[in-house]
């Protein structure tokens, strides 16, 4: 039995430390992602994430574009959030409207004191942006610790 324990609390750990596989939920939106990591993973409750996402812009980010973020665990919803697009570029220093030139964009945002911690939920990040189109949408599983 202690062996049992001491494989799942490893498998667990293993999970935990590592990155993020992203599925693209929304081929043809206005961003193609080329890549999308958070940083620092796992996650932290009570503290910001960083997401960066890669890849090419088909028309500038516009206000009022939001961004959107659904948890589920085991079709539960556990985790939500919404956020304006605009309001964190502009505290990364990236204001809108995003020129279609601009390859990379990173904002940062609070992990809810709510998200649940040791578990993997199934995450859903999108954005729509200003002019109503799919800016992006990734999904994955991630977890959350209580760093």
């Amino acid at each position: 039995m202690k062996f049992f324990a001491a494989a799942v609390a490893l498998i667990a750990a293993a999970v935990a430390n590592a990155q993020v596989t992203w599925t693209d939920c929304a081929p043809g939106s206005d961003l193609a992602i080329d890549e999308f990591t958070l940083s620092p993973y796992p996650l932290c409750v009570g503290q910001d994430v960083c997401a960066t996402g890669t890849g090419s812009l088909s028309f500038p980010v516009t206000a009022p574009s939001t961004l959107t973020i659904i948890g589920t665990y085991f079709g539960v919803t556990v985790y939500s959030d919404s956020q304006d697009v605009c309001t964190l570029l502009a505290a990364a220093g990236q204001p809108c409207p995003v020129p279609t030139t601009v390859t990379s964009i990173t904002v940062c945002l609070l992990v809810q004191p709510s998200a649940p911690a040791g578990i993997l939920v199934d995450l859903t990040v999108s954005a729509t942006n200003g002019n109503g189109d799919t800016l992006f949408c990734q999904a994955g599983s991630v977890m959350a610790a209580n760093c």
